[in-house]
């Protein structure tokens, strides 16, 4: 069974930085990570999405897809084995697959975003 999601209808509210604490924006570095907060990555994020509620499903791994560079990988954890998630992912890169566990109760796809084909 799934936990319940909360959803806010607004942002909770977070103190102001004062404008002399502030860091400069970051650059984005080897993995496309700009956030500032200096850590990183040693392997492929996991992103279980069998908690996530049905209709925003896709629309959450195809934004956390976005955010991994050419050469990056993704491990989606899934209910069922994920073709049409593929496909659409498909669609915005080219990407390979990888089935490191194929059901029955869950499967963990890991999924690498290649580099573009170049002309």
């Amino acid at each position: 069974m799934t936990e319940p999601v909360e959803i806010l209808r607004h942002a909770p509210e977070r103190p102001a930085v004062p404008a002399a604490t502030a860091e400069p924006a970051a650059t984005a570095g080897p993995a496309g990570h700009a956030c500032g907060c200096h850590e990183h990555d040693d392997a492929a994020p996991v992103l279980d999405v069998r908690s996530i509620p049905h209709a925003i499903r896709h629309a959450t791994v195809l934004g956390a897809f976005d955010a991994i560079p050419p050469g990056g990988a993704l491990v989606v954890v899934a209910p069922h084995r994920p073709l049409p998630l593929l496909a659409q992912l498909a669609e915005r890169a080219p990407i390979d697959v990888a089935y490191l566990v194929d059901g029955p109760d869950a499967w963990h796809v890991q999924i690498t975003r290649r580099a573009p084909a170049t002309a």
